[in-house]
């Protein structure tokens, strides 16, 4: 019988080093031990463990909720591990979340949810937690976890790009704008990247490449800012760029909105006082779409850790 659920992809990176640093045997129990951890805390969260598949884990919630929780409470909780563990025994976890439609048969779970979910767990980056639109809209608001937009992202075996979010789980310099993390969850994290950044923005009248040192940088129709478009369809102080954890994020702060084009799209992705992560080349929209002859910025991003992979 087919059903709407939560379907969550858990994968170790890095375990190939494991075994050429620790051999077959003591690696093969590190990721024994990982991999019964992760399906402990699906499990602890009403979450059901299909499978393990190797270095990975399979598992199915009924609540979206649910399911992003346990993967910003699972991320925290391995920072934590990953201080306490030597360096050979490091490894990441990346996990891919989708909510639709599934099928379970003999305990065996398939569907657009359980492919879509294993994509997504492809292309996140190590400690990142993507997930699809539809799970992100159900999940609601989640304590300590916040929701960004990495775009129009191209998942195989889907006919149309997706819109894919990462659910951010880090303690952070905007941890203001968070809510608070659920008692009982250790708070310390590991150190974040210090990978530099930079980000060259061409647009009407200028161009300008700004460093992540020199974050945040204001966009708007005021002469006194650091990117000034003097555009009435501008508003006076329009959207800021921001480095975060390693990442230029653009947030639209106006009136009627931005939209941003990142190339090889078909669509863009637009913004109403949200965040939208910036990789890799595209345009910026402001004060009106594309197509009706908005002010664009044209933008070129390097050194980031974002992930471009398609």
């Amino acid at each position: 019988m087919s059903s709407i659920s939560t379907v969550i992809f858990a994968d170790l990176t890095g375990s190939t080093g494991l075994y050429e640093s620790l051999g077959n045997e003591r690696a093969a129990a590190i990721v024994l031990r990982m991999t019964q951890w992760i399906g402990d805390a699906i499990q602890s969260h009403e979450g059901r463990v299909v499978k393990n598949l190797g270095d990975g884990v399979l598992g199915v919630f009924a609540s979206a909720h649910e399911a992003v929780s346990m993967a910003g409470e699972l991320q925290r909780a391995h920072q934590v591990n990953l201080q306490r563990w030597p360096g050979p025994m490091h490894t990441e976890i990346r996990i891919g979340v989708a909510c639709g439609e599934v099928l379970e048969v003999e305990g065996d779970t398939y569907g657009d949810a359980v492919n879509v979910a294993s994509r997504l767990c492809e292309k996140a980056g190590p400690s990142e937690v993507w997930v699809n639109d539809v799970a992100a809209v159900d999940a609601g608001i989640v304590p300590g976890v916040r929701f960004r937009k990495l775009g129009m992202f191209e998942i195989r075996g889907k006919s149309e790009s997706q819109m894919v979010f990462l659910a951010e789980w880090r303690d952070g310099e905007d941890a203001g704008d968070m809510l608070t993390m659920q008692a009982g969850l250790p708070s310390t994290v590991t150190p974040l990247d210090s990978l530099l950044g930079s980000i060259r923005i061409h647009w009407p009248g200028g161009e300008r490449e700004f460093s992540s040192s020199q974050m945040p940088v204001q966009i708007g129709r005021s002469s006194e800012m650091p990117l000034c478009v003097p555009d009435p369809r501008v508003s006076r102080v329009h959207a800021r760029i921001e480095w975060h954890h390693g990442r230029f994020a653009l947030t639209d702060q106006s009136s009627y909105g931005t939209w941003v084009w990142f190339e090889g799209s078909e669509t863009a992705v637009p913004l109403r006082r949200d965040t939208c992560l910036l990789h890799g080349t595209g345009r910026i929209a402001l004060g009106m779409p594309f197509e009706d002859g908005a002010p664009v910025l044209h933008f070129e991003v390097s050194g980031s850790s974002m992930r471009l992979s398609r």
